[in-house]
């Protein structure tokens, strides 16, 4: 299956580069250029490398949960 159409990533390829070391997108990006282009495979590539969500909008909706009033 491909992740990224702009380059023609596969999920196999993917998995791969991950086995080689690469442990972030940009890492990622950097082995095969997926991600680059027009950026929609990006968070199938951060679930693929284990990493989930971007860790900066969890830091910011832990803070609106601190504060619900400002919810």
């Amino acid at each position: 299956m491909y992740v990224c159409s702009c380059f023609g990533i596969t999920e196999a390829q993917v998995k791969q580069h991950a086995e080689g070391g690469a442990r972030t997108p940009r890492q990622l990006a950097s082995a095969c250029k997926a991600g680059t282009d027009c950026g929609s495979c990006v968070r199938r590539i951060q679930a693929l490398l284990g990493r989930g969500a971007c860790p900066r909008h969890e830091r910011g909706e832990q803070a609106l949960s601190a504060f619900p009033e400002a919810a």
